[in-house]
């Protein structure tokens, strides 16, 4: 017999639900393939729900919201509000910023190095500033 194990097909994900302290349901797995599996990626809600039930995942809009939530609380996703109607949410959780694309509703990543700010405010006593997201709005 092989010594090798045979690796599950979601074990690399169930894996990363586990290291950030969520249970690996059903539906989590579903998602979090769907997420983590085609490289560093912007999605909403929506989109997300569709690529779902596109792969004959049976869950709803609300729980797609609520598992975004919960990977994002847990540091599996960032939340770009682009407006207060959209957010959308990034894979790729190294410090950098974005191009929102107004007619396409589309993001794209901009390289930390390509943004300078040169001064920030003093934050608020008791609170330290936790990171700086710039969204360049382009048309």
């Amino acid at each position: 017999m092989d010594s090798m194990k045979t690796v599950r097909p979601c074990s690399q994900i169930i894996a990363q639900l586990r290291n950030a302290g969520l249970r690996p349901t059903r539906q989590r797995i579903a998602l979090g393939r769907q997420l983590f599996e085609n490289g560093d990626r912007h999605v909403t809600a929506e989109m997300l729900h569709q690529e779902a039930v596109q792969a004959k995942v049976r869950v709803s809009l609300a729980t797609v919201y609520n598992t975004l939530h919960q990977f994002t609380e847990a540091g599996l996703l960032r939340e770009i509000v682009v407006d207060s109607q959209r957010s959308y949410f990034d894979t790729n959780m190294a410090d950098h910023h974005h191009f929102f694309y107004e007619g396409q509703n589309k993001l794209e990543d901009i390289s930390p190095d390509q943004v300078v700010v040169s001064t920030l405010p003093e934050a608020p006593a008791g609170t330290a500033i936790k990171r700086v997201d710039v969204i360049v709005r382009v048309s």
